[in-house]
């Protein structure tokens, strides 16, 4: 173990998200908190050091600039959606690089991954970041394997994680590696959240998101399928409506939208089934009014896509009262998921 192991730098600027800081932070200090071997020496670096104006208008102070950091044995990274809506500012990628480049281990929470990805130490490695940019990180960084689906991704001395709250679960990973499972267990305890959360984050995301598309062919068909994901569609029904060939129709859909015909349908109608049971209906009422057809092909697709079941994803996102989520638990229809 050298002098640094245990002192950690977390990258801020303008517009970082709080959680992203706040999060990883507190998790550290209750390290220390509940018996850690030794605690961690956590300090706040932005590229000018100072004040630091947050997102949601709240100011951190006291960052060291980065060239006054010195030695670090980790670099977390912060995100802030800025980060993931235009292209990363020279400033914050020369602080970054120049901290990671000395740190041992390198993360970053959110939209941090694209200033990782902007310095090319990502190219070749898997990645995450929040579900809402996962698109955009892939987009802009074709050469970095994104995983749009996990909590937190570990390549070599990088990792990633995803939107927001899972800091938190990057964080308790840092200290399994460093002090063991009981003390990262404590933690979570104290903190009152999951040593592994259930699922991934594609569980987390609303409406299906696609891009307006360039094709005067592709538009009115997709408008067709989202106005009504349980009519009739496919691929032999949507060429004809499009009147192109299933085949070109296909070519459309990879160049366009990276996936084919039948699994943006399928994305769509999962989307409006879960709306549906978060609108009260069964199940069963669910697949059918979605286009899914049955209960099992429901939840296959939500074990496929959201890594849970219908059932689960209910209880997870209908309501804050716990009191108004158990009577699901014995609903008819649900059994045996």
């Amino acid at each position: 173990m050298t002098d640094v192991t245990g002192r950690v730098a977390i990258l801020v600027f303008d517009g970082v998200t709080m959680l992203d800081v706040t999060g990883p932070g507190e998790v550290l200090h209750q390290a220390g908190r509940l018996g850690a071997p030794y605690a961690y020496d956590v300090v706040l670096v932005s590229p000018r050091g100072g004040e630091v104006r947050t997102s949601s208008g709240l100011t951190l102070t006291g960052a060291a600039p980065a060239a006054d950091a010195g030695p670090v044995g980790t670099l977390v990274i912060a995100g802030g959606d800025r980060l993931a809506e235009r292209a990363v500012e020279d400033e914050l990628l020369s602080a970054a690089g120049a901290l990671a480049e000395r740190a041992a281990r390198v993360a970053s929470v959110c939209t941090g991954a694209f200033v990782l990805a902007a310095l090319g130490l990502l190219d070749g490695r898997r990645a995450t970041t929040h579900w809402r940019h996962v698109q955009a990180l892939a987009h802009r960084h074709p050469r970095v394997r994104v995983e749009p689906d996990a909590l937190h991704v570990r390549d070599g001395r990088y990792l990633t994680s995803a939107g927001i709250s899972a800091g938190i679960d990057l964080t308790l990973a840092l200290v399994e590696d460093d002090h063991g499972a009981d003390t990262a267990r404590e933690i979570a305890r104290e903190l009152v959240v999951f040593m592994q959360r259930p699922g991934g984050q594609s569980q987390f995301s609303t409406a299906v998101t696609t891009p307006p598309p360039r094709s005067r062919v592709l538009r009115p068909l997709l408008a067709a399928v989202l106005a009504d994901p349980a009519g009739e569609h496919t691929l032999p029904a949507m060429a004809q409506a499009a009147a192109v060939s299933p085949r070109h129709l296909t070519r459309l859909f990879q160049n366009e939208l990276n996936t084919t015909p039948a699994r943006w349908v399928e994305r769509v109608r999962l989307d409006r089934a879960q709306q549906l049971l978060l609108d009260g209906h069964s199940v069963t009422s669910a697949a059918q009014h979605s286009g899914l057809g049955s209960d099992e092909t429901l939840r296959r697709a939500f074990a496929r896509h959201l890594g849970t079941t219908p059932s689960e994803y209910r209880r997870r996102f209908g309501t804050t009262s716990a009191t108004a989520a158990a009577p699901l638990l014995t609903e008819p229809g649900d059994r045996g998921e």
